[in-house]
């Protein structure tokens, strides 16, 4: 009543190790591509010296506005579309109250009135952002 250990494994057992492998691979990939395929309204971005805001694994709300002072939300269904002050607070809020600690980044045009990026700071503020940072080109020197 010896058994026989030694048997070979039926074809229906299939092997997964590559299988794993080439999704590893393929989770690297977008891990490096996802950061490079970022979205936004063409805007003048003026230069300044300043040091880089610490990143974060989260995507940062960005809040962008163009020279004739409408905004844009780097969220929602189309991020190219222009946004009025009360859909900008509604949309803030939300992504605020559902991930907490997001960081919050305004781009204003070199051209635009320093009252519309100061209308979005606040707007920003009323809908709950903790503190706003701004995103400028580094100086050509």
């Amino acid at each position: 009543m010896a058994r026989n250990y030694s048997r070979k494994r039926p074809m229906s057992e299939i092997n997964v190790v590559p299988y794993i492998d080439v999704m590893l691979v393929l989770l690297i990939i977008f891990m490096v591509t996802a950061p490079l395929m970022t979205q936004g309204v063409k805007v003048d971005l003026p230069q300044a010296s300043a040091e880089p805001v610490q990143q974060t694994e989260k995507e940062p709300l960005i809040v962008s506005v163009d020279a004739d002072g409408l905004y844009y939300l780097n969220v929602g269904e189309d991020p190219k579309k222009g946004i009025d002050h009360e859909l900008l607070v509604q949309r803030v809020a939300a992504v605020l109250r559902y991930q907490p600690g997001t960081q919050v980044l305004v781009r204003g045009d070199a051209s635009v009135n320093y009252g519309a990026v100061v209308t979005a700071m606040a707007l920003l503020q009323k809908a709950g952002a903790p503190s706003v940072g701004l995103v400028t080109e580094a100086l050509d020197e």
